[in-house]
């Protein structure tokens, strides 16, 4: 059984058929990459899986059991986390509270709860670890940190929500190389723990480097689904342009 399976997923913006019968599967510890021009319906199908769209048509299970009718944060708890190309980091604030933004640890001191900053760094500094991130110190302002390091924020901050798959948009786009392969070290990071991950990404190279499977989004509908051996960085483009009903017809 898939992880995540997505049955001719529809939605419509008035006259706008934003998708089209969206199918496709994800399986657990796998990661799939989702590729597709500007208005293929990628951020639209992202959010429909999140919760923040509620579909027209078709079903989306996850685990077994269809996420119709949920709401984000009942899709968040069972197991689904969206990380956005702007990564929603507080970047005054340090690494640590960056982590547990919104679920801040807390002690008890007569009677009254205080945030618990000891405990929370040393467990971003444990979260931190586990992915094998480069960060100097979990004390530092985020802010401060290069845009790989931030999105390692980003990742960890994901991870202390357990999920059992990861939606990442564009997490490489705006990074130099060096930064590009720490953080498809991660993605391969988050496999190898079991978390399957939706990888969005206009930067091919980066998508061959760590998917198992690519499904391409052209307006509204599934191109094509290929295991990534299977397939090519020519015929990708191809079918994200259209070069391939043009060479039918």
């Amino acid at each position: 059984m898939s992880l995540l399976d997505l049955r001719g997923v529809r939605k419509s913006f008035g006259a706008i058929d934003a998708l089209r019968g969206v199918s496709f599967s994800v399986e657990a510890g796998s990661v799939v990459g989702l590729v597709g021009d500007n208005g293929a319906g990628k951020s639209t199908l992202m959010k429909t899986i999140t919760g923040v769209y509620a579909i027209d048509g078709g079903d989306i299970r996850f685990d077994g059991a269809s996420l119709i009718g949920r709401d984000p944060g009942a899709i968040r708890r069972a197991g689904i986390e969206m990380i956005y190309q702007d990564l929603a980091l507080a970047r005054m604030r340090d690494v640590a509270a960056n982590i547990f933004l919104g679920r801040e640890l807390t002690r008890s001191v007569l009677g009254l709860p205080l945030i618990d900053t000891k405990r929370m760094r040393a467990e971003a500094e444990a979260m931190i670890a586990r992915l094998g991130a480069r960060i100097p110190s979990v004390a530092q302002v985020t802010g401060q940190l290069s845009g790989g390091q931030q999105q390692s924020v980003a990742i960890a901050r994901a991870l202390t929500f357990n999920p059992k798959l990861v939606i990442m948009d564009e997490p490489t786009a705006a990074l130099a190389v060096r930064e590009v392969e720490h953080v498809l070290d991660l993605i391969r990071t988050l496999k190898s723990h079991g978390i399957a991950v939706i990888l969005i990404s206009h930067r091919l190279t980066d998508v061959f480097s760590v998917s198992d499977r690519i499904v391409v989004l052209r307006q509204g509908t599934v191109i094509a689904d290929d295991a990534t051996r299977d397939t090519s960085m020519n015929a990708v483009v191809a079918h994200i342009v259209g070069a391939t009903d043009a060479a039918a017809h």
